[in-house]
């Protein structure tokens, strides 16, 4: 998969240039409305200045930008050992470097998405409802993909272009504003004072990019194209080994009646399904960041017992009618056939990983029930918010919040008091 990282690491460079052009763009314009004829440079510069910042911006803090929006709290392996027991698997299996960052999102709407730049900068974020919803086989095909995501370098790609994205959404809004409520009347001031038509032709062609500025920066966006999600479905079955897990958790993600809380057209689609796209479509329109489910779906369930990379290319090509290979030419060939210089660093996930894996999955029951897989999962929620938790010796379990102020209270069960 080397080939891929790097044309990954190529995508990005070139969308973000093309999220640079737009924006100098749009800076040009805005400052010919509201400053005036010779005001574009100005724009420019503003515009320049602002591409500046936001790069800098989503590169070294756009993870926790994704994380601050979306509602996540960081997490100890403490406070929800299942999860973390979890994702330490699937990091085994990968080979990755590192343990992201685990996150919880207090939303009953199950999803998950991952963030970053690196493997050693990423994190991963799961919602309560994913928690509450998923057994542990599902939650393990949905934390793979999210890994897959990682290893692939998705997750660089997708942060910058999305803060990137915010960025000219939020100037072109502030320059309509200023253009309605003060350009607007200068505008006109000037235009009524002996300006020309070509003042008319630059103020109808202003306001028509103010328009168009924010979907062409949508569909760019959106040139992170659906083959990244296919390849994090089949680094999913390679990390698992079990698709079905993964096929599963798309089913109850994409068709819970519940919606996410805390979502919007830049995080959307971040999220291994995209909360905002309708999971009844049957064919990926021009704005679905996504396949559709149905899709992923049958080529999970047709790999014909396989888990591996060449298994899942196979499946795609039969189920899409596709020639073309949607896995790199180097994950479908073997270690043992690949030609001299070319295997990629690093060793390849093989037997004693998983057997790792399995170790791990081992020492981490799942809860018996669902009383308490959602008790687990509102005991981290708790935790991640610096609550204490006192145990009394009738069996009750106090939770004190951190900003309590009173030295003692009593057990509500036993009326034994604690001190604080």
């Amino acid at each position: 998969m080397w080939e891929l990282i790097r044309a990954n690491r190529r995508k990005s460079v070139f969308l973000v240039v093309i999220m640079a052009a737009l924006l100098f763009v749009v800076g040009y314009a805005a400052g010919e409305l509201l400053i005036g004829q010779g005001g574009g440079v100005i724009g420019l510069f503003f515009a320049f200045a602002v591409w500046i910042i936001m790069t800098l911006v989503a590169y070294f803090q756009g993870r926790q930008i994704f994380m601050t929006v979306s509602g996540a709290q960081k997490i100890k392996k403490e406070d929800h050992p299942q999860l973390w027991n979890v994702v330490e698997e699937m990091v085994i299996a990968s080979q990755l470097p590192k343990i992201p960052d685990i996150y919880i999102i207090d939303d009953p709407a199950p999803n998950a998405f991952a963030a970053g730049r690196n493997p050693a900068n990423a994190a991963v974020a799961v919602t309560t409802g994913l928690l509450n919803r998923l057994k542990r086989d599902e939650l393990q095909g949905v934390i793979a993909h999210e890994i897959g995501h990682v290893k692939n370098r998705d997750i660089l790609f997708m942060t910058m272009i999305g803060v990137m994205l915010g960025a000219i959404v939020l100037i072109t809004d502030i320059a309509v504003r200023s253009m309605f409520y003060g350009g607007h009347r200068r505008r006109s001031r000037t235009a009524s004072s002996g300006g020309s038509q070509f003042e008319l032709i630059i103020l109808v062609a202003g306001i028509v990019l103010m328009i168009l500025a924010p979907l062409l920066a949508h569909l760019i966006y959106l040139a992170a194209s659906r083959k990244r999600e296919y390849l994090a479905d089949a680094s999913s079955a390679q990390f698992t080994r079990f698709p079905e897990g993964l096929a599963l958790a798309l089913e109850k993600i994409a068709h819970t009646p519940i919606k996410m809380k805390k979502i919007n057209r830049v995080t959307a689609p971040m999220y291994t399904v995209n909360p905002l796209q309708k999971a009844s479509a049957k064919a990926a329109g021009l704005f679905s960041t996504h396949p559709p489910i149905g899709e992923r779906v049958k080529i999970l369930r047709s790999m014909a017992g396989g888990s591996t990379y060449m298994a899942y290319n196979e499946a795609f090509q039969q189920i899409t009618g596709s020639r073309s290979s949607i896995v790199p030419q180097s994950a479908l060939i073997s270690p043992e056939s690949r030609p001299a210089g070319t295997a990629p660093p690093g060793p390849v996930p093989g037997l004693r990983q998983m057997e790792g894996a399995a170790l791990l999955a081992a020492a981490v029951p799942e809860p018996a029930t669902q009383a308490g897989k959602v008790r687990q999962t509102t005991d981290a929620l708790w935790k991640a918010r610096n609550y204490r938790f006192i145990h009394c010796d009738c069996g009750a379990v106090l939770k004190v919040p951190p900003d309590f102020k009173r030295r003692e209270f009593k057990c509500l069960r036993c009326k034994k008091v604690h001190s604080a």
